[in-house]
């Protein structure tokens, strides 16, 4: 069974943490109706921020934990969100992948079709 991390745009979302959170949510959520089986760092990591009293823009903190759902991921799918090409945690992911060998796809939010890079 294959498993894909979702990247998305967090800090630098043009309508703030909590809608790209929301927007990250959704698109989970339609791509699992869709029968990707998918894991977002956003939508795990935004709730645990908030309710835990944890620092959401503290980039190591959060790539520290992604590390392992990196390497236990077979496909990247960079999401083209607002913001999405100025996310440094975005091109941070896509590195990773790229160094693993792994495939990565853009995903337009709209349509779901994602052209593999």
């Amino acid at each position: 069974m294959t498993l894909a991390f979702l990247a998305s745009p967090y800090s630098r979302y043009a309508d703030g943490i909590g809608q790209a959170f929301i927007d990250a949510a959704r698109l989970a959520a339609r791509l699992i109706k869709s029968g990707v089986n998918v894991f977002s760092p956003i939508v795990h990591s935004h709730p645990i921020a908030y309710w835990g009293n944890l620092d959401a823009h503290n980039q190591q903190l959060w790539r520290d934990l992604n590390a392992a759902m990196v390497d236990k991921c077979d496909v990247l799918i960079v999401a083209h969100l607002d913001g999405w090409e100025q996310s440094s945690g975005i091109a941070h992911e896509i590195e990773c992948f790229a160094a693993a060998g792994k495939p990565i796809f853009d995903l337009d939010p709209e349509t779901l079709a994602m052209v593999r890079r």
